[in-house]
């Protein structure tokens, strides 16, 4: 499998004039991602994560190293790239359809074929049948099925989640999970997805690589060598277990925590929820 992504000496810093002072965000960052491959990025909160995605979205340059996509600069592929974050980021004066139209309009597609993807696409994600309400007539798990439709209608080779599901309640949440992955195993994209969560991490991943607390680097990258496809029954699995224990451990020394968690981490483990 060919790298679609690669990162090397990455590295951002922040400088303040008027104090004199500076802030490394990201120090030596390394991480290649194959093509079509699924990568989960986990880390404690201030680590560089989201940094890094920005970076990668060509949203904030680095001041040190580099970063290709098929070989090529980010300003010159960011065409390939689509990004959804945690907000929605809906036009709330925009239709359900026209929403999902907006990268296709852009870009110069007739109203016709306009149409006819962004139906492709809300059928994809289940909300054919919502495509006229609006934003705010719609729960939030719907809306950001809405945003991951608009992206995937703009027909990018690469996903770059930001804690999409982050904002939502964990029944909505792990259903949305399981539909990102019906969509992906459908479309073979490569996917970036940024996370607090290591249940959501392995349940979706091939591989997660874990950041070791700021100047942000990646400290372990884990193979989750786990079946497909998955469904809710693989987190009650010995292999599961196993490897949320080994991401728990290399989350907890960069946290100061004892190895084994709390009944209180451990209950947020199961359910998804721990914020590191």
């Amino acid at each position: 499998m060919s790298e679609k992504i690669v990162a090397r000496g990455l590295g951002l810093t922040y400088e303040n004039e008027a104090t004199g002072s500076s802030l490394t965000v990201l120090d030596n960052f390394d991480l290649s991602v194959r093509e079509g491959e699924f990568l989960a990025v986990l880390g404690p909160s201030g680590c560089g994560k989201s940094t890094f995605l920005s970076i990668l979205a060509g949203l904030v340059p680095q001041t040190a190293g580099k970063i290709t996509v098929d070989g090529e600069p980010v300003s010159a592929a960011r065409q390939k790239l689509g990004v959804v974050f945690q907000g929605y980021a809906l036009f709330p004066w925009r239709t359900v359809r026209k929403n999902v139209e907006t990268g296709l309009e852009i870009r110069g597609v007739k109203a016709v074929q306009r149409r006819s993807e962004a139906e492709r696409f809300l059928r994809l994600v289940g909300l054919l049948d919502f495509a006229d309400h609006y934003p705010h007539q719609l729960s939030g798990g719907m809306r950001q099925r809405v945003a991951i439709a608009r992206v995937l209608a703009y027909g990018p080779e690469i996903l770059l989640m930001d804690e999409p599901f982050g904002a939502l309640d964990a029944q909505t949440r792990e259903s949305l999970q399981q539909e990102l992955l019906a969509i992906w195993e459908q479309s073979a994209k490569t996917v970036v997805f940024v996370t607090h969560s290591i249940d959501e991490a392995i349940f979706l991943a091939d591989r997660v690589a874990i950041m070791g607390r700021g100047p942000g680097r990646v400290k372990e990258i884990i193979d989750i060598d786990l079946p497909r496809p998955r469904d809710a029954s693989l987190r009650h699995s010995a292999a599961f277990m196993a490897l949320r224990q080994r991401a728990w451990a290399s989350l907890s020394l960069e946290l100061g925590e004892a190895l084994a968690p709390s009944r209180e981490q451990h209950d947020e483990l199961t359910t998804g929820a721990f914020r590191a």
